[in-house]
């Protein structure tokens, strides 16, 4: 019975108000992945190693991109939605090729700009120097977006033959806690190296 209010309560805001649904919606479960990689890291550290503790701060950058990237992602789907229908009438089965050109438009377009976007707002969030987001570029791109590649065809399917339009970006970013604990860890062991670099520089100068 909860579960049915809470869906009735999300439907109604989201055609409501749909930017401002997705943004809440979006940014707390991207800023749920970011708690959740920041306990694992915690949790794994090695004995000899101080725990870095929780970084409020951090959990915030990965909220902001939540708001600001469902937005998007909301009405990138809506794209989707209108250009490949699975179906011409309600009668018709489902087109398996408009399914897959769905997923090859997602991960060949929106993937890729996801990716610059989560590194460049990162970057210019830690306050990094643009040398040091260009090198943020250069280190996690292309492995992330090759992860990427791997994980999320398959859960992109899977929303986009059998999720109402309203809930994509919900389960996408459920599905993202996962794929947020990822990049969480991968830009803070870029972080690390970064400051570490700094910190060897300024001891050298």
């Amino acid at each position: 019975m909860a579960t049915l209010t809470i869906a009735r309560a999300y439907q109604y805001a989201y055609h409501t108000y749909p930017n401002y649904t997705l943004a809440v919606t979006g940014g707390t479960l991207n800023a749920l992945g970011d708690i959740v990689a920041q306990i694992s890291q915690n949790i794994l550290v090695k004995d000899h190693e101080p725990r870095p503790g929780w970084d409020p701060a951090r959990t915030l950058r990965f909220f902001c991109l939540g708001s600001g990237m469902s937005p998007l992602l909301g009405r990138w789907n809506l794209f989707l939605e209108r250009r490949f229908p699975l179906r011409a009438w309600r009668i018709q089965p489902i087109s398996f090729r408009a399914l897959s050109k769905r997923v090859a438009a997602d991960q060949l377009i929106m993937a890729p700009i996801g990716l610059v976007m989560f590194i460049g707002s990162m970057g210019v969030m830690e306050c990094r120097s643009p040398r040091q987001i260009h090198q943020k570029y250069t280190d996690i791109f292309a492995p992330a977006l090759l992860t990427n590649w791997k994980v999320w065809p398959i859960a992109q399917m899977i929303n986009f033959r059998y999720m109402p339009l309203p809930y994509r970006i919900p389960f996408q970013s459920t599905c993202g806690v996962f794929w947020t604990l990822y990049l969480s860890m991968l830009n803070a062991k870029e972080d690390a190296r970064q400051d570490r670099e700094a910190a060897l520089q300024a001891t050298v100068c």
